[in-house]
């Protein structure tokens, strides 16, 4: 029997000290070099998107890739590239941690378009604003300490 799997996470983490460095000028590449770290690790990209602070990522995950290995990947990667490129000149790196939510289908386009509208949606609101009602929405317990 083949395997078959449908696993969405909709990951979000942002830059060391949310440091506001993602000028809106050389984001796309970002999420264009990151598309390509997702396409090579056999996950597909259903949406990207962020702000100068942070980033959303909406994928299938791979059922032969640990998330939290997909997700070093993706920021070793990326801080790598970014560096070299010269994309972000203030880019202090990535925080450490992550926050990654499990989707349904019935919650994909829901979910897309919460991503595609991130530069709205933080004209009202903090990304700590966000992360909160994210992790509460999803009944996950948190410190407020590790909310930086």
């Amino acid at each position: 029997m083949s395997t078959y799997t449908q696993i969405y996470y909709h990951i979000v983490f942002g830059t060391k000290n949310r440091k506001s460095c993602l000028k809106r000028e050389n984001r796309d590449n970002l999420f264009k070099y990151i598309w390509g770290v997702l396409r090579n690790k056999d996950c597909h990209l259903y949406r990207i998107n962020g702000v100068a602070d942070h980033l959303h990522i909406f994928t299938h995950l791979h059922p032969s890739i640990a998330l939290a290995d997909l997700i070093k990947d993706i920021k070793l990667s990326s801080s790598e590239w970014i560096k070299k490129e010269s994309l972000f000149p203030l880019f202090p790196g990535w925080q450490e941690g992550y926050a990654a939510f499990t989707a349904s289908e019935k919650e994909k386009d829901r979910i897309i378009n919460y991503i595609k509208n991130q530069e709205e949606h933080h004209r009202k609101k903090s990304f700590r604003e966000e992360l909160k009602e994210l992790l509460e929405e999803a009944g996950i317990e948190y410190d407020e300490r590790y909310l930086v």
